[in-house]
């Protein structure tokens, strides 16, 4: 008998009323069947078999305390007790948005939303009406939600449907089928890392763009960091122009240090969107960035809608997060980098013992664990190299080892990893690319 029985079960059971069987497409990709949860703390979850598993997915980033936190736990019970949503306005509000404009740099004023794709709407939307046109440059291997304005091909060992003719075509490809025609009309898909590219196309379009929107580490596409002086080139080419500079840190915010990516790389975007870890797990995103533009929100020029935006819940959610990794001056980020700095360099030493050619790209808690002959890995084309049908069986053989992973090779590490979880992660990985030769 396999030892996900119920849990193939389960799917086969959620397939007959859940489209899909699953609530994201994400999910479908896990090898061998995709897991049904019972419980988790810290670092742990364990499946309904169960069978307990170290977890580098950690919510797709979210969890960056780890599951089930306790003071965070308490705080959003206590919040809950007292209304977990009205519809009115109430102090965690005023506490987040204040919060906010306190720890991110970029931030004179915030708003509150759901989830990073409402997130990155709105500031999309922010963008044309404060400039008063249209285009938008986004690029290739960025990841800026799923709205039909913004999505594009996104090949991925974890996002089947996708065309991988999106890194070299220069066209843009819808992300699924069902987007309007017209949809990504005002898109401009470039090159990311590649300053002639960007201003190129920023002459091209001269007086015609409204924003670049960049995710300031190309997180989801090898956590590819900026090549040294592109961030500061991309930021003064954008502010010259009357361009607005949307810097897309769902990911990076509150993992790469309270400032976010912006902060640890000192540049000053005119927005910036947040969510995943700054919620601990809970569903909460935002929008901050200069006055003028939230001034759009303000007047009524911009709608921002949302019946749950800044609800008890997400409120005191991200202000007990927040708080706990400000702590002791940033201890858990101490810890986090630690880690996971002890978990890459092992895996590389891993892979010149059994003689596998890869590259694990790092920055901060997060980072690309990939098998591919590239001795280093710096753009999107050299991601796409990638043996990603290698490491999906690497990921499946880690899940019947005890380990979690993402099937794209993204890792996530949290405050709860320590020592003991690390040094099983590599135990498990030395046994299973051991087997991969």
């Amino acid at each position: 008998m396999s030892i996900y029985e119920l849990s193939r079960t389960r799917y086969d059971q959620s397939k007959r009323y859940l489209a899909g069987g699953v609530a994201s497409s994400l999910r479908a990709a896990m090898k061998p069947v995709p897991l049904f949860a019972e419980s988790a703390e810290g670092a742990v979850v364990r499946d309904v078999d169960g069978n307990a598993y170290i977890d580098y997915l950690l919510g797709y980033g979210p969890l960056i305390l780890g599951h089930a936190y306790g003071p965070v736990n308490e705080k959003v019970y206590a919040a809950m007790q007292r209304g977990i949503t009205f519809g009115l306005q109430h102090q965690g509000e005023i506490e987040l948005a204040k919060l906010l404009t306190e720890v991110l740099p970029c931030a004179d004023k915030a708003v509150l939303s759901g989830s990073g794709t409402e997130a990155v709407m709105l500031a999309l939307r922010l963008a044309r009406a404060y400039t008063g046109r249209s285009k938008i440059i986004r690029f290739h291997g960025h990841y800026h939600g799923w709205s039909d304005s913004i999505y594009t091909s996104f090949p991925s060992a974890d996002m089947p449907s996708a065309s991988a003719s999106a890194a070299t075509t220069g066209a843009v490809p819808p992300g699924t089928a069902g987007q309007s025609e017209l949809s990504l009309h005002d898109v401009i898909l470039l090159p990311w890392n590649d300053q002639a590219a960007l201003e190129a196309a920023l002459a091209e379009h001269e007086g015609e763009i409204a924003a670049v929107i960049s995710e300031p580490v190309m997180c989801n596409s090898g956590c590819i960091v900026p090549r040294p002086g592109y961030l500061e080139f991309m930021r003064k080419a954008t502010a010259d122009r009357g361009i607005v500079l949307i810097l897309d840190e769902v990911i990076t915010g509150f993992r790469l240090g309270l400032g976010g990516a912006h902060g640890r790389f000192g540049i000053k975007p005119d927005l910036v969107t947040i969510g995943k870890a700054m919620g601990g797990g809970f569903a909460v995103s935002g929008v901050a960035g200069r006055a003028e533009l939230m001034a759009l929100i303000e007047n009524g020029t911009v709608s921002h809608l949302g019946t749950l935006n800044g609800n008890c819940v997400a409120t005191a959610a991200a202000l007990a997060t927040i708080g706990e990794l400000a702590k002791d001056d940033g201890a858990a980020y101490v810890k986090m980098e630690k880690n996971a700095s002890k978990l890459t360099a092992g895996l590389r030493t891993l892979l010149g013992k059994h003689g596998i050619r890869g590259v694990v790209n790092e920055i901060g808690p997060v980072f690309h664990f990939m098998f591919t002959e590239q001795p280093v890995v710096e753009d999107f084309a050299s991601f796409n190299l990638r043996d990603s049908a290698k490491y999906a069986l690497f990921a499946e053989r880690m899940l019947d080892a005890g380990v979690l992973v993402r099937p794209n090779g993204l890792w996530y590490v949290s405050a709860a990893h320590g020592d003991a979880e690390i040094e099983a992660t590599l135990d498990a990985a030395d046994r299973v690319l051991g087997g991969l030769r």
